[in-house]
């Protein structure tokens, strides 16, 4: 029986990528995942993710605004993040200090998102997806899109990834060694900006923290070392995201759900596990 079980399994999950849009979801997660556990170690890092947060409102509101002129909901997401974003970095760290500021800024820009949206009610399904995200209806455009966006991303991270890493673990030394704070937060931001604007095309801008937050704040519960911890984190959010694709093909049940909950399974494995490790030390 359990052979049965194991060969139908296998069955299905070839079946699964015989369909264009499941190879697509597949390719599309792959991209996002990575640039999301690459990004969001840094984010988690630098104590940000509030922030991050923030920019995923701010991109629902230029999302909807571009489809209210017409233009492409994601050409309006990554526009509105990057303004964002370059905007907080310049801000520097009293700006990342502000709880208060940065979720006045998500409050806004979540007003008028749905301001938008009461102009043209059609476009509902289109921002329901942007919310919650449809990586199963992602096109191969989209896909080559991605694909772009997350060498840039990546790209620019391994440019700025040593004086990054060392403003964020030692900001007095870094500025007094010549380093600029207010640029890598500009530059880092940007960055950041970027990966949320995938990331919503995955799980939608209201779970952004289930790719660029739960992957990275467990890879950080499980090491204490940065590129183990880095790569961990790329890893964890490559797994959720791809499993969770296929328990949503198994089940019918929607892909961010999936999603969201495996990370919040992970991310409590690896608190228990390292307050666990603690205790017995």
């Amino acid at each position: 029986m359990t052979m049965r079980a194991s060969v139908t399994t296998t069955g299905r999950s070839i079946i699964m990528l015989e369909y264009d849009f499941m190879r697509h979801a597949f390719a599309a997660a792959a991209i996002v995942a990575v640039v999301a556990g690459l990004v969001g170690y840094f984010l988690v890092l630098r104590g940000q993710t509030f922030a991050g947060h923030a920019l995923a409102h701010v991109g629902f509101t230029g999302a909807t605004g571009a489809v209210l002129v017409g233009a492409s909901p994601l050409a309006g997401l990554v526009a509105a993040t990057v303004v964002a974003g370059v905007g907080m970095g310049f801000a520097g760290e009293r700006l990342a200090q502000r709880d208060v500021a940065i979720g006045m800024v998500l409050a806004l820009a979540l007003g008028f998102g749905l301001l938008f949206l009461h102009f043209f009610t059609t476009y509902a399904t289109q921002v329901t997806a942007l919310l919650f995200g449809n990586v199963l209806a992602v096109e191969t455009t989209t896909v080559w899109t991605l694909a772009w966006l997350g060498l840039l991303s990546v790209g620019a991270l391994g440019v700025i990834a040593r004086p990054l890493l060392f403003a964020s673990l030692q900001p007095e030394l870094a500025e007094a060694k010549g380093v600029s704070l207010r640029l890598y937060a500009v530059l880092f931001l940007a960055i950041v900006a970027l990966a949320t604007a995938e990331c919503a095309q995955i799980v939608g801008v209201l779970l952004v923290f289930t790719l660029m937050v739960g992957p990275a704040a467990a890879a950080q519960r499980l090491t204490s070392r940065v590129m183990p911890g880095v790569a961990l984190s790329a890893g964890l959010a490559l797994l959720e995201a791809w499993l969770g694709i296929a328990l949503a093909y198994w089940t019918d049940w929607p892909t961010s759900f999936w999603i969201t909950a495996l990370s919040a399974a992970v991310y409590l494995a690896a608190m228990l596990r390292s307050d666990t490790r603690g205790f017995a030390t």
